[in-house]
């Protein structure tokens, strides 16, 4: 694979994984929201989904955002009937967003994302040392 390509790869995979430290920052920031009247429901956590890419005029499979979803898993269910958005039976839903798992989801993103940023480095590196053995 040339140097081109190894960075056209990584560039992808840095566009894919700021997008996901994107999502979840809206994740952290609502992960203490509340619904704002009785019966409707909270914030639901975002995911990201990854998807091969094969991007033909390179001829190399890249990595793309194929879409955010929304988690399915059920929201928290806390007792406070004086809570302006409790239901009848005084129970007030809670985002179903963890932010220990977050802090890890961003700490994973951010690690690939500084890889990627490496690749691009290196290969940016060694371009520009045969660029220089060509000069002499």
């Amino acid at each position: 694979m040339d140097l081109y390509k190894a960075m056209a790869v990584s560039a992808a995979g840095m566009k894919a994984q700021g997008t996901r430290l994107k999502v979840i920052a809206e994740n952290l920031a609502n992960a203490n929201s509340t619904a704002e009247t009785p019966g409707d429901l909270p914030y639901r956590r975002k995911v990201v989904v990854f998807q091969n890419m094969m991007d033909r005029q390179m001829q190399v499979d890249t990595v793309r955002v194929a879409k955010v979803d929304l988690d399915k898993k059920d929201f928290e269910r806390r007792y406070d009937p004086s809570h302006p958005s409790a239901d009848a039976d005084g129970y007030v839903l809670l985002p179903n967003v963890n932010s220990l798992v977050e802090a890890m989801d961003m700490r994973e993103a951010q690690r690939s994302y500084e890889a990627n940023l490496n690749v691009i480095d290196s290969s940016r590196q060694m371009l520009m040392r045969t660029i220089d053995i060509l000069r002499t």
